[in-house]
């Protein structure tokens, strides 16, 4: 794939969608978060959504990677390299649609400055910091020239629960807001933790599969089948800690009964019922079935299933707790600017918010996911065929073994 016309192409639209999103980035610094569908109603809109499912997506590699070295899985040592380059390039862009979001992204140094370590986000920033560095070191002690397995061993130990907290403390930004039913509950945490294991590893399957046919990378038939299995588990996991959620706000008395509401036949509906049928029922259904596991066609439908299932499930979590607006006994919060209500006569608060991305939001999306497909293929290209030439195959080496002794 390297210098072939198809690497090319790829890379020229991919750097194209990337100038348009920088593009529609500087126009929204211009003239300010208003150009975006946010609101006084709904203060977090698409860029938060994408820094959820990117922060999930990030953990299906640096978990495979690390369990590789922690319980000593040696099939996933295979593909341990590019499952971190891939949670790499992930949190990175994580971390871009936090700074995306800032209206004032010229203060961001305050954030070392003045810290409130009495802030989630604080605590996020901390871990998504620590988390990045973890994932650059491990990336090196795996491409260096002079890697050391016990080093690499190391840093998985490291790994493993630094991927697990990363993922809790953002869960807890959500799950720690009294004022937002939707959002305070305990199970928020382990339900984002089995969320971005079952999204990560999903793509991680869909980026070995894709590296395969652009023969990059290799990754055997059965090694797919067994990282299948392991989805199907997390679908099931995954499936299981929504029904407690549902369960638990459906109970006749219960106070989530009126955000149960909007999930299931509300304005958040269409992305909750994508979920479920979609993200959860059909890819588990696919993967349950082991001779289905081995049919590479079947377990690429159902890991774009996942993928998708688990982005409208960060859109339902995000947005479903903005539609009604915390304001009981007040006349409601200001839905608009004070010199457009006057102009038009119309009522200057309201009681419920709507929320729809702008085409600012959209491009400056696409334009980061375009920016972290790019790096990901430049960065395969580059590191992982070093590394295969740097360093004999098992087969090779099983070869050579035979050679020696013929």
């Amino acid at each position: 794939m390297g210098t072939s016309m198809k690497f090319k192409a790829a890379a020229g639209v991919l750097g194209v969608l990337t100038l348009a999103g920088l593009a529609a980035w500087v126009y929204q610094l211009v003239f300010g978060l208003g150009v975006t569908g946010m609101n006084n109603g709904t203060s977090w809109g698409l860029y938060i959504t994408m820094f959820m499912f990117f922060v999930g997506l990030s953990a299906g590699g640096l978990i495979v990677a690390s369990s590789a070295s922690v319980f000593h899985v040696a099939e996933y040592k295979k593909v341990a390299l590019p499952a971190v380059i891939l949670s790499t390039v992930c949190i990175c862009l994580a971390g871009m649609f936090v700074l995306i979001d800032l209206g004032g992204i010229q203060r961001v140094w305050q954030i070392i400055a003045s810290p409130n370590p009495a802030s989630p986000l604080f605590w996020d920033i901390c871990v998504i910091t620590l988390y990045l560095a973890i994932n650059v070191v491990y990336l090196y002690f795996m491409v260096s020239k002079k890697a050391d397995e016990s080093k690499v061993a190391i840093v998985s130990r490291f790994a493993l629960p630094v991927a697990i907290l990363v993922h809790s403390v953002t869960a807890w930004i959500f799950g720690l807001e009294m004022a937002r039913e939707g959002w305070y509950s305990a199970i928020m945490a382990p339900l984002f933790v089995v969320s971005a294991m079952d999204s990560g590893l999903a793509l991680l399957v869909l980026s070995l599969m894709g590296l395969n046919k652009a023969n990059v990378f290799k990754t055997d038939k059965k090694l797919l089948s067994n990282l299948a299995g392991l989805l199907a588990a997390c679908i099931a996991i995954d499936g299981f800690l929504v029904g407690c959620e549902v369960l638990t706000m459906a109970y006749p008395g219960a106070s989530g009964a009126e955000t149960l509401a909007i999930m299931a036949t509300g304005a958040t509906a269409p992305f909750f019922w994508f979920e479920i049928v979609v993200g959860i029922v059909a890819p588990f259904v696919i993967l349950v079935f082991a001779k289905n596991r081995e049919r590479m066609g079947l377990v690429t439908a159902a890991s774009v299933c996942v993928v998708l299932g688990v982005l409208a499930k960060r859109a339902w979590l995000l947005l479903t707790s903005f539609v009604e607006a915390n304001v009981a006994g007040a006349p409601g919060i200001i839905a608009g600017s004070s010199s457009a209500a006057q102009a038009t006569g119309t009522d200057l608060w309201a009681t419920a918010s709507s929320y729809a991305p702008t085409w600012v939001e959209i491009a400056v999306v696409v334009g980061v996911i375009s920016l972290g497909v790019l790096a990901f293929m430049v960065l395969s290209q580059k590191l992982l065929k070093h590394n295969r030439a740097e360093r004999p195959s098992s087969a090779d080496a099983e070869q050579g073994a035979a050679a020696t002794v013929a």
